[in-house]
């Protein structure tokens, strides 16, 4: 295997894995600075609300993309298995 070839590889999976984990992250941002102005806003300063509300939308955003994600996870993983006999080879 070439320096260029594991680089490339590697470029892939980093790839993959930020399209997979971007829109998770993104929703679990966007709900703790939603929770933290509000919280500011009322002097209310109990974690456990932050992370109750992260938690909530961390569910909700896997549900409504969790197929979207595994198919991404999927089809990264059967390119690979199908490019072994290249990069072994």
């Amino acid at each position: 295997m070439s320096p260029e070839l594991a680089l490339t590889e590697l470029r892939l999976a980093l790839e993959v894995a930020l399209m997979v984990a971007a829109p998770l992250l993104l929703t679990v941002l966007a709900v703790g600075v939603v929770v933290g102005v509000l919280q500011a806003a009322t002097q209310i300063n109990e974690p456990t609300i932050a992370f109750v509300a992260k938690a909530i939308a961390l569910a909700a955003a896997m549900t409504i993309t969790g197929g979207f994600l595994l198919g991404r996870l999927v089809d990264f993983t059967v390119a690979l298995i199908q490019r072994i006999p290249a990069i072994v080879g």
